[in-house]
């Protein structure tokens, strides 16, 4: 694992750039784990609405195409965008495909699964569409793949994130 503050981690976008989370500014981020051929893929309409609903108050989905999962995230990032556009009308950014499982995983995704989830669980992304809320402090809170991303839990922590944030 890397030394480098979680959000200053760099990742890849889908035009090829660098880019880190602190590219958001102080921004609360969701950032998730996102397939186009999977069960849970109709997340990406509440993850949309979540980015509607907050992205003026500091606010922003990201997503990371994975195909780690029973390769249900085949195609290209030409392809993954124009799905995610579409189909869901996606206005997030979405970055370059990554692995967050394994000893190839995505520093940043070997970075964020050393928080636990609310029943106190850390380690592998159980499954596409894994969430984790980071506040621009760096304080990360997990929650997994079939906690809809409108739960009112995750909403409650996006509200209090936003609330820490202006503080």
């Amino acid at each position: 694992m890397t030394d480098i503050p979680l959000r200053q981690i760099p990742f890849v976008d889908a035009a090829g750039d660098r880019k880190t989370l602190d590219d958001y500014g102080s921004d609360v981020v969701l950032v998730v784990n996102v397939a186009s051929k999977c069960g849970l893929t109709p997340q990406y309409e509440q993850l949309e609405q979540l980015q509607r609903d907050y992205g003026d108050r500091g606010f922003s989905v990201i997503g990371f195409p994975c195909n780690q999962f029973f390769g249900q995230e085949p195609g290209s990032m030409e392809q993954i965008l124009e799905f995610c556009s579409t189909t869901y009308g996606v206005s997030f950014p979405v970055n370059d495909k990554v692995k967050v499982n394994g000893k190839h995983a995505h520093e940043l995704y070997k970075a964020l699964t050393q928080t636990a989830d609310a029943a106190g669980k850390a380690g592998r992304v159980e499954w596409n569409f894994e969430k984790f809320l980071v506040g621009p402090d760096g304080s990360v809170q997990r929650f997994r793949p079939k906690q809809r991303p409108d739960a009112p839990e995750i909403v409650a922590a996006i509200e209090d994130a936003l609330v820490a944030a202006r503080r």
